[in-house]
């Protein structure tokens, strides 16, 4: 609060009532007025508060103005059952929508095609011709079951362009290499007609690993074709580390990759149990590697692996042998392999022993295995070997008799068909034979015979284990390749270089 005083308002006041007498007499007349009402009626209030001094005439009076004021309002409203009428302009259509639309401000989501295209108006005048660019660069692919000559018309190459590109590259590369999916760029140049497809300028793509092909239209106007040869670089990836708390984990941080530490895990499993893998124990893994000089690395298998255990070390090396790709030690020994628990997939009729001959109608030793299956299913060979009959064999029918390591051998009877042939090697799993019902035989199934020393035996009593054994010229030729993998440089992954894939 304030005094007028205080900021010489009196004053002020003072000497405009000096310059101008009327308003002074006004002004006086006016606050004798007031004075004399507010002597009279010193608690009139015109809107009296009705929260306060209830049950009171002031309150009393408050309320009968409240009401009035509203009996009032209520007399010159139009009345509830007459409704105000306002004007909604029409939907647009037509140009007007479009023209609306495109200007509007809605979310892609809902629809809206802001900036897409405009309505035209009487400031767009029709072209006669519209320009191309001069030339257009895109990628294509083969799609899943497509061909090469498809994926370059689909792109927009024409069809006697498209043909002799397919023509030049098949002569380069067989066509049946490319796979799904291969990027290919294009590059289609100017054409002088509308009416006519655009002209194959270029065309790239990576053939090989180790080779780009392109084709490119000469000054002469026709197609050749180039190939570029790309350097690779094929030393292995060698790495070596301490197993920690995980061997998984501290063979990618040292930069494996993750298929070759599962591969090189599983091999070590064979020759030592993981549990006894310790901590400050020590890996080695060697990869097949190759470094293109485009920057691209591609890797393949496993090619020596090996842990120490103090003094003890267990080393494996991947080797050929006979046709079959394994895992030897230093030693020149491979994997222990098992037989096949069942040569068809059937279910046993008669098991090994005495019993009544169904034909023959009295007992007599069955000397094998009888499996009930349907004619045609594929019969297996129980383990690796050489076949030393293939043919016709009495009542055997079509019989397939195997010699394998150890003095042992196996045969297969009343096949409906033999597909291998006398002297062939055969390996655990491979198909031999068809189930038939040739020679004494009362229907569909393969009989099958274990023998020791030219002796059959009960094919249970036998558990075929083979392993390859290396000796000579293939031990020679194992250890320098050993020696020759060692002399790799051990690979440093860096601190912040994430493990390859």
């Amino acid at each position: 609060m304030f005094l007028r005083s205080d900021h010489g308002y009196d004053a002020g006041a003072g000497a405009n009532a000096l310059s101008n007498p009327r308003t002074t007499e006004l002004t006086v007349t006016r606050a004798g007025l007031a004075q004399r009402l507010r002597a009279r009626f010193p608690d009139f209030e015109l809107v009296p508060d009705l929260g306060s001094r209830i049950g009171t005439l002031q309150w009393y009076r408050g309320v009968a103005t409240c009401v009035g004021l509203c009996a009032v309002t209520l007399f010159m409203a139009p009345g509830l059952e007459n409704p105000i009428y306002g004007y909604v302009p029409p939907a647009l259509q037509g140009q007007e929508w479009e023209a609306a639309r495109v200007q509007a401000i809605t979310p892609l989501a809902d629809g809206a095609k802001t900036g897409y295209n405009m309505a035209p108006t009487g400031l767009v005048a029709p072209l006669t011709d519209t320009p191309e660019r001069p030339v257009i660069d895109l990628t294509t692919k083969i799609s899943s079951g497509g061909t090469l000559l498809g994926a370059l018309k689909r792109s927009g190459v024409g069809d006697t362009d498209a043909t002799s590109a397919v023509s030049l590259i098949g002569n380069a590369i067989p066509l049946t290499d490319l796979q799904a999916g291969t990027p290919f760029d294009l590059r289609l140049g100017r054409r002088t007609d509308k009416s006519q497809p655009r002209p194959l300028e270029q065309l790239a793509f990576r053939a090989r690993f180790d080779l780009r092909v392109e084709v490119q239209r000469g000054a002469d106007g026709t197609l050749a074709l180039r190939q570029i040869p790309i350097a690779v670089d094929s030393t292995p990836l060698r790495i070596r580390g301490k197993v920690g708390s995980s061997l998984y984990r501290s063979a990618r941080a040292a930069g494996a990759p993750a298929k070759a530490v599962e591969s090189f895990i599983r091999a070590m499993a064979t020759r030592i149990p993981m549990s006894r893998v310790g901590a400050d124990d020590e890996f080695e893994i060697i990869v097949a590697q190759d470094r293109a000089e485009t920057g691209e690395v591609r890797f393949g298998n496993v090619l020596y692996g090996g842990i120490r255990k103090g003094s003890e070390k267990i080393e494996l090396a991947s080797w050929t042998y006979q046709g079959r790709t394994e895992w030897f030690d230093m030693a020149g020994k491979g994997e222990m392999r098992g037989s096949l628990s069942r040569p068809v997939n059937g279910h046993i009729t008669s098991s090994y022993g005495m019993r009544m001959h169904p034909l023959l109608g009295r007992r007599r030793m069955h000397k094998g295995i009888d499996f009930g299956a349907r004619s045609g299913t594929p019969i297996h060979a129980v383990s690796d070997g050489v076949i030393i009959y293939a043919g016709r064999n009495g009542g055997y029918g079509n019989f397939v008799k195997i010699r394998h390591s150890g003095n042992l051998a196996s045969g297969y009877g009343h096949m409906s068909r033999i597909a291998v042939r006398n002297g062939a090697r055969v390996r655990r799993g491979d198909i031999i034979g068809y189930v038939g019902s040739t020679g004494v035989s009362t229907g569909p199934h393969l009989h099958y015979e274990l023998y020791r020393n030219g002796v059959a035996v009960n094919p249970n009593s036998v558990s075929f284990m083979s392993q390859s054994r290396l000796s000579g010229g293939d031990l020679s030729s194992f250890r320098s390749n050993v020696t020759r993998l060692r002399a790799v440089p051990v690979y440093k992954a860096e601190e912040s270089e994430a493990p390859a894939e």
